[in-house]
């Protein structure tokens, strides 16, 4: 089994990045944050921030859902907001790379629009790239810029940071691949909006929350068509049943929870909407074949 730790939040003291006529905005280079020198925050914390990460090394990005896995070579740019919560795991060695992170109020005096209005920040649209080799070194160059910038004494260092965060959203935005007007059946467009609905409700953040959709009856109520329709285009896109969807990712949430975060297997049971805790431990069970408690 591959031994896996969280990476620890770079999170450097913005006091002193602030711009004068805007919010904060801070560049840092990964390999200038070590376990030892900071402190971590629980894997499913929402940030203060916006954030953009070049990262290179042996890990896993979760995300609405979603895992992406990065071999020791790969690397990948990644935009985060403030409202998702997301986590990364470190499989082995150490990641390199860079991030650079800004308030919501850094770009609004310089533009109209708000962080959340372009598409790599909106948490629905595409926000993990993962790099070829050339594309690697245009964005570490971009970093390497605004750590050099961010380092002068230049009067208005802060509106050329933000021409290179503009540039950096602007070059992810070109990697993605031109839309495929492609004509999709009704089953189709009801398998991608289940699939959006349950992704949607992970990964929970804190215990009190709870899923509110967990049963078949409640998502064809939500999507407003019969269970059985929903349970047959479901059946015939994936192969399998809108119950075994449902609790396939239930489960994944309860084990990432079980490793990952100091919540309670109550806290847990009560979240993932378990009447008793024993129903869960004799769901995951089922599921994993092995109790809640050992799995911890």
């Amino acid at each position: 089994m591959i031994d896996t730790q969280p990476i620890h939040v770079f999170a450097p003291d913005l006091s002193a990045a602030k711009d004068p006529a805007a919010g904060y905005f801070a560049a840092v280079r990964l390999e200038d944050f070590s376990a030892e020198s900071v402190a971590a925050t629980t894997v499913y914390s929402r940030k203060d921030f916006y954030k953009i990460s070049l990262i290179t090394g042996n890990t896993s990005y979760y995300y609405q859902g979603t895992a992406y896995r990065l071999d020791g070579k790969e690397s990948a740019l990644v935009f985060t907001n403030r409202e998702v919560p997301y986590r990364w795991e470190v499989h082995e060695g150490v990641c390199s790379g860079y991030a650079c992170m800004f308030t919501e109020d850094f770009l609004p005096l310089h533009t109209h629009l708000r962080p959340a209005d372009w598409a790599v920040f909106k948490g629905s649209a595409q926000s993990v790239f993962k790099l070829q080799e050339q594309d690697k070194t245009l964005f570490t160059d971009l970093f390497q810029k605004m750590l050099r910038e961010q380092a002068s004494t230049y009067a208005h260092k802060y509106d050329l940071l933000f021409l290179y965060v503009l540039e950096c959203i602007h070059g992810a935005l070109k990697l993605q691949p031109e839309p495929e007007y492609r004509s999709s059946t009704a089953a189709a467009r009801l398998t991608n909006t289940f699939k959006t609905l349950l992704a949607g409700q992970f990964p929970l953040a804190y215990p009190h929350q709870q899923v509110n959709l967990r049963t078949p009856q409640q998502f064809a109520e939500k999507l407003a068509v019969h269970t059985n329709s929903l349970n047959r285009a479901l059946k015939d896109a994936t192969g399998k049943t809108t119950t075994q969807l449902i609790n396939e990712r239930l489960m994944l949430e309860a084990r990432a929870l079980l490793v990952h975060s100091n919540w309670s297997i109550s806290q847990i049971s009560n979240s993932l909407g378990f009447e008793e805790p024993t129903h869960f431990a004799r769901a995951f069970r089922a599921y994993s074949g092995q109790a809640p408690s050992s799995l911890r």
